[in-house]
């Protein structure tokens, strides 16, 4: 009998339950667009690089299906320990992980039919490094859809961060948070540059863009979604003795803004890349 008609999932198995709604809010707009954009067939390779904590590499690999072999490969062990759980739970059988990082990775010359990055360029320590990287396991012809937020992301968040430090006079402050930014949020004509530069060609480019959206900014700067992948960044760009005086004054503008306009909306822009390797 098929696997999908013999077992069933209990849904009062504790394990199971944690897996579910196991989205992350944060990379969702960015990879159900990229969903959308990978060419799906049978007998592939593909590969997900900076996979995390599994989206969109399981859902990918559900999607193929059981013709294709879909890798993952991320530094974080303690993600992958989560995959390997929803692996088993799943019953994803068609999925292997890796532990490695983009730069250096352990596959052979021309593997993969498809390569997939979910706003996983941006936490590259070298991007360009990646890219040759990624090129080199990729096989002539091979789909490459990556997405990325842009350098204006929380754009009105970082317009407060900036004319605070301006009124304290803390110019080196201001050059750390522009490196911060630059760090991490790319504009897109140098991502459209190291990925042509890798021998790809850019087939087509998807922008867009959504919003987080918050009471006031006591609400914005306890989020855990901000707490886990944006606090300790900014807080990096003041010396320690600053941190606490300053976030205040932060938290203060972030209320006037709310009082002002209703909320705070952080808003997200966005892009999706649909690139071919060179023949």
């Amino acid at each position: 009998m098929d696997h999908y008609l013999s077992t069933r999932y209990d849904l009062d198995n504790p394990d199971l339950v944690s897996v579910i709604d196991d989205l992350p809010l944060w990379s969702a707009p960015f990879g159900m667009k990229l969903l959308e954009v990978v060419e799906l067939r049978h007998n592939m390779r593909v590969l997900d690089v900076g996979s995390g904590t599994g989206f969109p590499l399981l859902e990918l690999s559900q999607r193929l299906g059981s013709t294709c072999r879909v890798s993952g490969i991320d530094p974080w062990e303690a993600a992958l320990d989560r995959v390997r759980m929803k692996i088993r739970l799943w019953g994803a059988e068609n999925v292997e992980l890796v532990q490695g990082v983009a730069e250096a990775m352990p596959f052979e010359d021309g593997t993969f039919d498809l390569v997939v990055s979910n706003n996983g360029i941006n936490n590259m320590e070298d991007d360009r490094k990646a890219l040759r990287e990624i090129s080199r396991v990729s096989r002539p012809g091979a789909q490459l859809v990556v997405t990325a937020n842009l350098p204006d992301t929380m754009v009105e968040f970082y317009d407060i961060y900036r004319a605070v430090l301006r009124e304290d006079g803390k110019e080196a402050e201001l050059e750390r948070l522009k490196e911060h930014i630059w760090k991490r949020r790319k504009p897109l004509t140098h991502t459209v540059g190291i990925i042509e530069g890798a021998g790809y060609d850019v087939i087509e480019t998807h922008e867009n863009r959504f919003a987080l959206r918050y009471t006031d900014g006591r609400a914005m700067l306890e989020n855990y979604t901000i707490r886990l992948a944006f606090l300790d960044s900014w807080k990096e760009v003041l010396d320690e003795t600053d941190r606490e005086r300053i976030f205040r004054r932060l938290e203060h503008e972030l209320n006037h803004l709310a009082r002002r306009t209703g909320e705070v909306r952080l808003t997200i822009p966005w892009v999706c890349l649909d690139c071919r390797k060179a023949q």
